[in-house]
């Protein structure tokens, strides 16, 4: 079984996903996985440089993840182009570690652009995680993200409602760790692990 698990930025994915692994998922969280293996290979340094000037390295020539995000995020042909310099090496990296694994590992992928990208089919089933956005933006803060950027970049994906709307299930993150918990141990006793 591989799982989809999706939401806003800020809505507490990366918690929900470390949930699912005490339940025996094997996880890949996709915005790690293009942090520390794909932005930082040299095809992709190259690219990035090529493409947005050298303003997006820092001074040891590596991607300043932040300059990148104010080139891309402020340009929709210039997200377009990025996009398609990164995504196939995400999905390349998933199926890599997918067909490394035992047969029948149950995954879960964390795919904030799920449904924008239309990756639906990948998956078996869908489970979105939401909160109110008061507590989306808190977050984001807390993060160091700013309201304006927090703003910028949510705009670019499909509104959360949406995502509750289309998801297979909702998980509410609005209360305490142990309500989230709760959530995906009744979720995962319903669910056929050897689908």
């Amino acid at each position: 079984m591989i799982i989809g698990l999706t939401g806003g930025m800020g809505c507490g994915k990366s918690t929900a996903a470390r949930l699912f692994e005490e339940h025996g998922f094997s996880r890949l969280d996709s915005d790690d996985l293009i942090r520390t293996r794909i932005l930082v290979d040299p095809e992709v340094v190259a690219a990035a440089a090529h493409h947005f000037g050298p303003t997006v390295l820092d001074a040891e020539g590596r991607i300043d993840r932040s300059a990148l995000a104010r080139a891309v995020f402020s340009d929709e042909e210039r997200l377009r182009l990025w996009e398609e310099e990164i995504h196939p090496r995400l999905y390349a990296l998933w199926r890599r570690e997918i067909d490394a694994a035992p047969a029948g590992t149950p995954w879960l992928i964390e795919v904030p652009l799920l449904y924008e990208k239309e990756l639906e089919k990948w998956f078996d089933l869908v489970v979105c995680v939401t909160t109110t956005s008061p507590r989306q933006f808190a977050r984001l803060q807390e993060r160091g993200i700013s309201r304006a950027l927090a703003e910028a970049r949510i705009s670019k994906q499909l509104p959360l409602a949406k995502k509750i709307e289309l998801a297979d299930f909702v998980l509410s993150n609005d209360g305490s760790l142990r309500f989230l918990r709760d959530q995906i141990t009744h979720l995962v006793a319903r669910l056929d692990l050897n689908r």
